[in-house]
């Protein structure tokens, strides 16, 4: 889940008090998205190469799965030792690059969840990963409600952020 938070710092500082530990210091993270004629879009699915914090990883996710609040994709990823080649490998394929992002990432884990911390230019979010009910039992101990959740994905965001749009 992706709730839109108004103080990177004091949501650091809550991580902190409920066991959370920065694994990865904040850092660019750099996003491209390939897709080949939008047929992954088209099928709500993503083909994703990150870089963060030293380390480039694949990722595919496929379609959502309903949920009336949490963002639940299934989700592939391996590492990539060379994301270069990896690129010429996805555009020798047919793919192609259809949105890069970039944005500032911290990630907090503890046993049951990861927790990320992003600034981007459109705001500032906190991301929990882990199982549903983890999720929720972690949201009210952090003051998270159910209104500060951002159902949008990262895309989303960042194309209306471009064309000017909230």
């Amino acid at each position: 889940m992706k709730f839109r938070i108004p103080d990177l710092a004091a949501a650091a500082q809550a991580l902190a008090d409920r066991g959370f530990r920065e694994a990865v210091p904040a850092a660019e993270e750099a996003s491209v998205l390939w897709d080949r004629d939008g047929a992954l879009r088209e099928a709500g699915c993503a083909l994703r190469l990150r870089t963060h914090g030293g380390r480039s990883v694949l990722t595919w996710k496929g379609a959502r799965v309903e949920d009336p609040l949490l963002k639940i994709r299934p989700e592939i990823e391996t590492g990539v030792a060379d994301p270069r080649a990896l690129a010429g490998i996805l555009a020798a394929l047919g793919y192609a690059p259809w949105m890069d992002m970039t944005k500032r990432r911290a990630v907090w884990r503890r046993a049951d969840l990861e927790a990320c911390l992003d600034e981007t230019p459109f705001g500032t979010f906190l991301e929990l990963e882990g199982e549903a009910a983890a999720i929720r039992a972690e949201m009210a101990a952090l003051g998270l409600s159910e209104d500060m959740v951002e159902a949008r994905s990262y895309p989303a965001l960042f194309q209306a952020f471009r064309e000017g749009r909230p």
